[in-house]
């Protein structure tokens, strides 16, 4: 025979307390005496009582869920990002529940209907689809990642000016004249474009070209070969590339060595993230690193206030660090 489910009344009448009372305890509401407490304590144990838990979300209005949206896993720095910020979220009692949008925003858009039908009480975002009405429309508090959404959404993001300069400046002074970049395209509203815009007036204030190669974020590892083999070729001079991501700059870095360039010696590369996994791997890269653990931290701690209905602090913006592994 099936066995019938313990009820709140059962509780009630093992503790010798009234249901409402039961129902206080549960969701932690008015003042109970500590004896009380542990009396509708004792009787849950007994009874092996396991409480209503999405009746009780209901009822306090918070699921305790968190919606991530962003890129991909497939990438150093987006896989540490949303590793770490699971990690800050479960050590703050939030469930997470995670969508990857390849970049496509029709994707984005499934991703975020799904998340807000689910009832979620906050959103953390950082892909790079621009448009997308739900998050100027929603009602729900949402933190952004390195991606400019709205001006009602603040960002958390590195000094990427100040990156963009450390490493232009690094190229500079190892003696490289003829400097190019990669980055975004220029209309795309990232932060990643303070990258390119320090990188610009760098060169312009010494009269150099200031030669950038733009490459999409979501293009195949052969679509950015092609771009790469086509800035060889069309500058055959460059002896420094400052590119905007580790990924890029690995790429780049193969692409040269097939082509027969010798690295640091005739040209030198400076990449950006300096995510723990391209550290282990790609250890001989000098690199731009972002604080991706403290860039997490802090936007859950954002969210958390957004979500207590207090005021936030605006924008956050933290210090990044070149690191020299031999490449520049």
């Amino acid at each position: 025979m099936k066995k019938q489910a313990v009820k709140l009344e059962d509780v009630a009448a093992v503790a010798g307390v009234s249901k409402t009372t039961v129902s206080r305890v549960l969701n932690h509401r008015g003042y109970l005496s500590q004896a009380t407490i542990d009396k509708v304590h004792q009787a849950m144990q007994e009874l092996h009582y396991r409480p209503n838990v999405i009746a009780r979300q209901l009822f306090q209005q918070k699921t305790n869920l968190i919606g991530l949206v962003f890129p991909t896993v497939d990438n150093p720095f987006f896989a540490q990002l949303e590793a770490q910020l699971d990690q800050e979220l479960y050590r703050r009692g939030y469930r997470v529940l995670m969508g990857n949008s390849q970049n496509n925003p029709e994707r984005e858009e499934a991703y975020l209907r799904q998340l807000l039908n689910g009832q979620v009480d906050g959103l953390i975002v950082g892909a790079h689809n621009e448009g997308i009405k739900q998050y100027r429309d929603t009602q729900l508090p949402v933190v952004s990642i390195e991606r400019w959404v709205s001006k009602d959404i603040p960002v958390v993001a590195a000094d990427n000016y100040a990156g963009g300069k450390m490493a232009t400046q690094r190229l500079l002074d190892d003696g490289c004249q003829h400097i190019i970049h990669t980055n975004y395209p220029h209309g795309l509203p990232s932060p990643n474009l303070e990258r390119r815009r320090a990188y610009e007036e760098m060169m312009q204030a010494r009269h150099r070209p200031a030669i950038t190669y733009e490459v999409n974020f979501d293009s195949t590892d052969e679509e950015k070969r092609a771009i790469f083999n086509r800035l060889f070729t069309e500058h055959p001079e460059v002896d420094g590339i400052f590119a905007d991501n580790d990924t890029n700059a690995s790429l780049i870095i193969q692409v040269a060595r097939k082509r027969g360039r010798h690295i640091p010696h005739d040209l030198k590369v400076v990449g950006f993230d300096g995510a723990n996994m391209t550290r282990t791997l790609l250890p001989e890269l000098t690199t731009v690193q972002q604080p991706i653990d403290e860039m997490a931290k802090r936007a859950v701690d954002l969210l958390q206030q957004r979500i207590a209905g207090g005021q936030t602090t605006g924008s956050v913006q933290l210090p990044v660090q070149l690191i020299d592994g031999g490449t520049a």
